[in-house]
């Protein structure tokens, strides 16, 4: 399970170097965890009211004795870790970078499934305070419930103008059936907004907004038409640029 997907755009820009750095240090700092395979039902709740995002703060506060929190998670009854093979996945790359090779989504897809790097995350931002509060607390509850496997929200910068993103992760980001499901659970649980689909195989190799490979950071774009009736997703795939739903 990668770290750091804040893919902040030209408003707030940060380049892909920038982005890839905030991503080992908040996998290096401490997670703040609820984790359902070993910790009872019944506590979920309270941990839930305690460590609401919008009052965690990403760096701690000295006064109170607080440490740096790099992220909340959740980890769901059947939840099992997959990150395949990325030492192996790395070393590929760089050997790939010096081979003339020109890079693409799909000699980058070829790598992950050589190495079984297959996990990867829909990205949702929104504006700290109730809106994230409200967001993580379904989707954190459809992780409980089993519906998904693990699941994370960045905790909040107080001096920072920047949204807070929770990422929803899948097992296989070849698979777009599994893809398409995510997206309806995460709906479900009420959430409305933009939703953009990133491999981890591109987090493990620092490929964000504005890399020089000129890669598009993620695959799948899901936004939600209130017109429409039933209400849905309008997926599109963004390496082809082809309506999915």
């Amino acid at each position: 399970m990668s770290s750091q997907d804040d893919d902040t755009g030209k408003d707030g820009s940060f380049g892909a170097e920038h982005l890839a750095a905030e991503s080992m240090a908040a996998d290096m700092d401490p997670w703040v965890v609820f984790d359902a395979r070993k910790t009872p039902r019944a506590e979920f709740e309270e941990w839930l009211q305690t460590y609401q995002p919008s009052r965690v703060s990403r760096f701690g506060n000295p006064e109170r004795n607080a440490e740096p929190v790099g992220w909340i998670a959740v980890y769901g009854p059947s939840f099992c870790p997959e990150r395949g093979d990325v030492v192996g996945l790395q070393e590929d790359w760089e050997r790939l970078q010096t081979s003339g090779r020109h890079i693409t989504f799909d000699t980058i897809k070829e790598l992950a499934l050589n190495r079984h790097v297959l996990t990867g995350k829909w990205l949702m931002h929104l504006d700290t305070g109730f809106k994230v509060d409200h967001a993580w607390c379904g989707i954190a509850r459809a992780v409980l419930d089993g519906r998904i496997g693990v699941a994370k929200v960045s905790p909040c910068c107080p001096e920072s103008e920047r949204k807070q993103v929770i990422c929803v992760y899948t097992d296989d980001f070849t698979n777009e059936e599994q893809v398409l499901i995510a997206d309806a659970i995460i709906r479900a649980t009420g959430v409305k907004c933009l939703l953009s689909y990133k491999p981890d195989v591109y987090t493990y190799l620092g490929i964000y907004r504005d890399n020089r490979w000129h890669l598009c950071p993620t695959i799948y774009e899901s936004k939600f038409d209130l017109e429409c009736i039933p209400r849905r997703s309008r997926i599109t795939n963004k390496v082809n640029n082809t309506e999915v739903t």
